[in-house]
């Protein structure tokens, strides 16, 4: 990213303040269960441990990742996320993704060793 396009994103309507970002509960989930969502190209049901509770998370990530190479890993979640409703399931919050370089693959956030789950991001 250019040095410009780096101060644009800190400037103007971008930026908040830190109470806004505090109402973002960030956790860490461990994937228990994938599956290919029926009648869908994209997304994977995924059963994901926040700790004191399973949440169902739905994600676009079928044209990258295989779903049984998704169980196990300890993901960054948004837990506090609206329920959102897709291809008939709710979806119960979000993984945290970025894109990789030129590809259109998202790189799934994770964490260096496994924590527990439901630990908060801070």
């Amino acid at each position: 990213m250019s040095q410009e396009g780096q101060s644009q994103g800190r400037t103007g309507d971008n930026i908040i303040d830190y109470s806004e970002f505090a109402k973002v509960d960030l956790r860490v989930g461990k994937v228990l269960s994938a599956e290919p969502v029926a009648n869908s190209r994209k997304l994977i049901r995924l059963t994901v441990d926040l700790g004191s509770e399973q949440r169902q998370i739905l994600a676009g990530l079928l044209k990258w990742y295989k779903p049984e190479d998704l169980v196990g890993k300890y993901v960054i979640v948004v837990a506090n996320l609206k329920p959102k409703q897709m291809a008939g399931l709710t979806s119960q919050g979000m993984l945290l993704a970025a894109p990789c370089g030129d590809s259109e693959k998202p790189v799934i956030l994770t964490v260096a060793e496994p924590v527990q789950p439901g630990s908060k991001v801070c």
